[in-house]
C-alpha cells in the first residue's frame, strides 16, 4: 500500500469521480463500474491496469471503513482550507507561514500525544494494512467474477448475419418484365414470417436471383427449409456459403464496462447502411458474372 504522504496528496474521492459528501452505497458503486472498466484481467496488454485498479482499491479501502475515512477527510478538509489561505497571503508572509509549520512539524516529530491530522491517518492507515479489509476482498471477487463472466462470453458463437447471406432464385425468360412474378414487395411478404431481415436485395443484372440476410440464425434455417414462394414458380433458398458459419466478437452485449451507447448521428447511420447496400450489390453482380 502507498505511504501516507503519497494518500494524503492524493483526492481518494476525484479517483471515483465523487464528491466528499458521497455514500458508502456511493463509494461501492462508482467503484464497481470504474473497476469492471480498469481491472488487470479485461486489460492484460495495458500496463497502467494493474496501477489504476489498485489505486480504486486503495480509495475503497479507505472510505469505507468509517475510522479511516474520518482521519482522511480531516487531512483533506484541512489541505482544502490550507490552500485558500495560502493562496490569499502575499508572498512574505507566505514564506513565514510555511517557515513556522515546518517547525510545528519537526517539535511533534516522534511525540504520541496532539497528533497531527496527517499522523492519525497514518495510523489508521496502519490499522487497515494490518487488518486487512473485508469489504476491499468481497468487491474486488465480485469485480473479478464479473470480468470473467463477460470474458466468458466473448468465445461464445454468435451470429453474424454478413456471414450467412442466402442466395435466392426462381424460373424467370430472359424477355419476361415481370421478373418472374417476384418484386422486393413480395419476396419480403413471404420472408418476413420467419423473423427481422438485414438485408434484401434482387440482382440489378440478372433476372431470378435475390440475396437476403436474416438477423437470426433461426429465421435464416426456417426460410431455407421451409419457404416455397409462389406455387406455379417455386423459390429455391441455399445458403451462399453451403452453410450457416457461426463466428465470435469481441463486442459482447450489455450493459459496457465502460458504457454501451451508440453516439452516431443518424447520417452516418444511413450511410454506412447504405455502403452495406452497396457492398451486397457488388459481391451479388460478381457472382453472377462468375456463373
Amino acid at each position: 500500500m502507498s505511504t501516507i504522504k503519497d494518500i494524503a496528496d492524493v483526492d481518494l474521492y476525484a479517483v471515483l469521480g465523487l464528491q466528499i459528501t458521497a455514500t458508502e452505497s456511493d463509494i461501492k458503486k462508482a467503484y464497481r463500474k470504474k473497476a469492471l472498466q480498469c481491472h488487470p484481467d479485461k486489460n492484460p496488454d495495458d500496463p497502467k491496469a494493474a496501477e489504476t485498479f489498485h489505486e480504486l482499491s486503495r480509495a475503497l479501502e479507505i472510505l469505507t471503513d468509517v475510522s479511516a475515512r474520518s482521519a482522511y477527510d480531516k487531512v483533506l478538509r484541512a489541505k482544502e482550507a490550507a490552500k485558500i489561505r495560502h493562496q490569499e497571503l502575499d508572498s512574505k508572509r507566505q514564506k513565514l507561514k510555511e517557515d513556522l509549520e515546518r517547525r510545528e512539524r519537526e517539535a511533534t516529530t516522534g511525540q504520541k500525544v496532539n497528533l497531527t491530522d496527517e499522523q492519525k491517518l497514518a495510523a489508521e492507515i496502519q490499522r487497515l494494512q494490518k487488518e486487512g479489509s473485508q469489504l476491499l476482498q468481497e468487491e474486488q471477487q465480485k469485480v473479478k467474477d464479473e470480468i470473467q463472466r463477460r470474458l466468458g462470453k466473448l468465445s461464445q458463437p454468435v451470429w453474424d448475419s454478413s456471414l450467412n447471406r442466402i442466395k435466392i432464385k426462381w424460373k424467370v425468360d430472359k424477355s419476361d418484365k415481370n421478373n418472374g412474378g417476384y418484386d422486393e414487395q413480395l419476396l419480403r411478404k413471404f420472408l418476413k414470417k420467419y423473423g427481422d431481415i438485414v438485408a434484401l436485395i434482387i440482382s440489378p443484372k440478372k433476372n431470378g436471383s435475390a440475396l437476403v440476410e436474416f438477423a437470426s440464425k433461426e429465421a435464416s434455417e426456417m426460410a431455407v427449409e421451409l419457404e416455397k414462394g409462389l406455387a406455379d414458380n417455386p423459390l429455391s433458398l441455399k445458403w451462399l456459403n453451403g452453410k450457416p458459419v457461426l463466428t465470435t466478437k469481441r463486442d459482447v452485449g450489455g450493459p459496457s464496462l465502460v458504457s454501451d451507447r451508440d453516439y452516431e448521428s443518424l447520417v452516418l447511420t444511413k450511410m454506412r447502411q447504405a455502403a452495406e447496400r452497396q457492398r451486397i450489390i457488388e459481391e451479388m453482380l460478381k457472382e453472377d458474372k462468375e456463373q
